[in-house]
């Protein structure tokens, strides 16, 4: 892709906005950036056509390229008029596959996305590999552009697979599929579809990552052109490609089999099991040795926000789970934890049905806080499940949590929404929760 002297116009100006339009500015292009907002930082933007705080298809006179961030919704008046008069549209990911040298492994999925991505990464890390991580999870893949790594390893969105025209991952890994974003896409066929263009570009050289377990991912197997590896609880039929968990993470990957231990793998629940084998079969396709993922296992902490550990205080113990935001995570924090917890969840609605929550909720839920926006709305579905109580802030709900609490209890932040009503991101959310807790 030839970028010196062209015109492009980029669209948002969040995180992965700006790298785009930074690594634009050193391949000679000719710039205009907008984003909708209309006061945001430019502190770290290269020299530009600035427009901000609205949309007029105008700016895209003599536009040979519109690079879109993920944020950005179909409905950008922008968007659609490129797409109208035929302006090539790229996103942050796709712009920057064009330019990337090393293998890349891409992981999507509705949870998990971001464990798998960062243990993937540090498997090749401890291989020895100069392995670039980030994507959806932080750095934008622009940001590995001519610095000479080994691997890269890439959370994708399906707001990002949405821009994506050539974007060929060597390894494509989907974990899951759970209702999310309804407030993006029609249903959860749309979703899925997006979802499944991470394979669209593969070939047989290719690999594909799958969850044998769960349905909606598994169907693709049949669909992709690369060849397939699944993983799973129970063991497959033989004569596939696939990791299956048997008092460790047993395996048959490329003609290779073997065992590889979990002794020291501290992560709870059975998704982390899940998330565990995804990553172990990127891995065992790179080569990366069994005592090396066996060795990484142990060692991987976790992620900040995802079933985090604040404090035991009187023998209740609090949890930070703010990365759950949405329906079927907070389903599978339930499982991973005690019997009697008082869960705290609310924020922004993002369009899905909560009825799934309300099993889990029967079993293990002792009380229910609902804060937010969206509180109300869960109430309504909700109601009969376990007792509720609905409060303005997270700040109430915590103060309540702590005062009902016992010995034995657990309080779980688990959101199941967005954050966007009373924090900047899930990680804001996620602090000031940690820090009231710390303050009790």
């Amino acid at each position: 892709m030839e970028l010196r002297n062209r015109r492009v116009v980029v669209v948002g100006l969040g995180v992965s906005g700006r790298a785009a339009a930074r690594f634009l500015a050193s391949r000679g292009a000719s710039l205009i950036l907008t984003d909708i907002r209309t006061e945001i930082s430019t502190n770290d933007l290269p020299e530009a056509e600035l427009h901000l705080g609205c949309e007029d298809p105008a700016w895209l006179k003599d536009v040979e390229l519109m690079v879109v961030s993920p944020g950005v919704p179909p409905s950008s008046k922008l968007l659609q008029h490129a797409r109208a008069v035929g302006i090539p549209v790229a996103g942050e990911l796709e712009l920057a596959s064009r330019f990337i040298e090393c293998p890349v492994v891409a992981v999507t999925g509705t949870n998990g996305k971001s464990t798998v991505t960062s243990l993937i990464g540090a498997m090749g890390r401890c291989a020895g590999l100069k392995t670039f991580v980030g994507g959806n999870l932080g750095l934008p893949l622009t940001e590995a552009i001519d610095r000479d790594f080994e691997l890269a390893v890439v959370e994708v969105s399906s707001y990002q697979l949405e821009t994506v025209q050539r974007f060929k991952p060597r390894i494509a890994l989907h974990l899951n599929l759970t209702a999310d974003h309804l407030d993006r896409y029609r249903d959860l066929e749309e979703y899925g579809r997006a979802k499944a263009r991470i394979f669209e570009n593969q070939d047989a050289a290719d690999w594909a990552i799958l969850n044998r377990d769960d349905p909606l991912v598994w169907r693709l197997h049949g669909q992709v052109r690369s060849r397939v590896v699944s993983f799973g609880i129970t063991k497959p039929p033989g004569g596939t490609d696939a990791i299956w968990h048997d008092n460790g993470l047993r395996f048959a990957v490329n003609g290779v089999e073997g065992m590889i231990p979990l002794d020291g793998f501290r992560l709870p629940g059975r998704f982390n099991r899940a998330n565990a084998m995804a990553a172990a079969g990127a891995a065992l396709i790179l080569n990366i040795t069994p005592d090396v993922i066996e060795r990484t296992l142990a060692e991987f902490g976790g992620l900040p926000h995802r079933l985090q550990f604040v404090r035991e205080k009187n023998g209740v113990v609090f949890l930070d789970d703010s990365k759950a935001t949405n329906v079927g995570a907070v389903v599978e924090a339930l499982l991973a934890v005690g019997p009697s917890v008082i869960l705290i969840a609310g924020g922004v609605d993002k369009g899905g049905s909560y009825a799934p929550l309300r099993e889990p909720l029967r079993q293990k839920v002792r009380l229910a806080l609902l804060y937010g926006a969206a509180r109300q709305v869960m109430q309504a579905q909700l109601a009969g499940a376990a007792p509720i109580e609905c409060v303005e802030t997270l700040t109430e709900a915590v103060a309540k949590a702590a005062a009902v609490a016992q010995p034995g209890d657990t309080v779980l932040l688990s959101p199941a929404c967005a954050s966007f009503d009373q924090f900047s991101s899930y990680a804001q959310r996620g602090q000031v929760f940690q820090e009231i807790v710390r303050g009790l």
